[in-house]
Order: C-alpha cells, then sequence, then structure tokens
C-alpha cells in the first residue's frame, strides 16, 4: 500500500470517526468471508459501517478526532455508527450467534468503554422504541379523557332512558 493510499484511508476514517457516536473494536479472527458479509448486512440495515483496517491507519485517525485511551492490537475489525445504541446491538446480536466474533472495547459518546458497556447500551431501547414510548405517553391523557366522555355520555343515556 502506497503512503497516498494509507493519507486517503486515514482522511476518509477520520471523517468517518468524527461523526461517529459509538465505535467499537472487535476480534474477527476465525471468521468466514460469509460471516463478515453477514455483519456487514446487519450494519447497513441499522446504518452502521464495518470496515477491516490496519491497526496504525486506525490509530493515527483515531487521534486526529481526540480518540485516545484503548490499545489497539492483533486482528481486528472496526464497527461505528452515528446512533451508539445501534451500534452496540449490531454487534452484541452477532457476536451472540458467532463465538469467534468478540467485542474487545470501544468508543461511546466520546468516551472509553469495555465490553460490558457495549452489551450494556445493547439493552437499551433503540430510537424508534422511545418514539413509540414517547408517544404512547403523549396520548395517555387523550385517550383517559376520551374514555370518561364516553362513559359520562353512557350514563347520561342511560339516565334519560
Amino acid at each position: 500500500m502506497t503512503k497516498t493510499q494509507k493519507a486517503e484511508i486515514i482522511e476518509v476514517l477520520t471523517t468517518e470517526f468524527k461523526d461517529a457516536q459509538a465505535v467499537v473494536l472487535c476480534d474477527y479472527k476465525g471468521l468466514g468471508v460469509s460471516d463478515l458479509e453477514a455483519l456487514r448486512a446487519m450494519a447497513r440495515a441499522k446504518d452502521t459501517k464495518v470496515q477491516v483496517v490496519k491497526n496504525t491507519l486506525a490509530t493515527i485517525a483515531l487521534k486526529n478526532v481526540d480518540l485516545e485511551g484503548i490499545e489497539i492490537k492483533d486482528t481486528n475489525i472496526f464497527v461505528w455508527g452515528e446512533d451508539s445504541v445501534a451500534t452496540s446491538k449490531v454487534v452484541s446480536d452477532f457476536a451472540k450467534k458467532n463465538e469467534l466474533f468478540v467485542i474487545k472495547s470501544a468508543y461511546i459518546d466520546r468516551e472509553a468503554a469495555d465490553a460490558a458497556k457495549v452489551e450494556a447500551f445493547a439493552k437499551l431501547p433503540g430510537r424508534e422504541e422511545l418514539l413509540g414510548m414517547l408517544a404512547a405517553t403523549w396520548m395517555a391523557p387523550v385517550a383517559n379523557f376520551t374514555i370518561g366522555l364516553n362513559a359520562l355520555k353512557e350514563k347520561k343515556e342511560e339516565e334519560a332512558a
């Protein structure tokens, strides 16, 4: 790989990591191509990106966006996205299906995190679920008021009859 190619990769990764709310570092040693393609498909469905990157290039890109504190060594695959919960869910779900895929560490909301924190984030409800809960909370008073009015109407009709 030439110096210009390395510089381009570092530039692209720096741009990607700057916008990412979660960058998860995982070990993929022993996984086949079909397994990695399945991971990429899961990630694509949740607007998350997956890439195998040389450790030195990834370290430089992470330092460029002030993400430090994690030792990067051995075989690694990086998974990142703008939604920390969705990114955590992707790696957690894939790790449950594949024993060879191991979550090593991460940066979640710009802070270094371990695998346990990634698993904890994976258990949180996603954005759509939270929006549904919020909508249900907002609609509850209206629904209760409507039920009360309907009950009052039925009571008045019984008294009139």
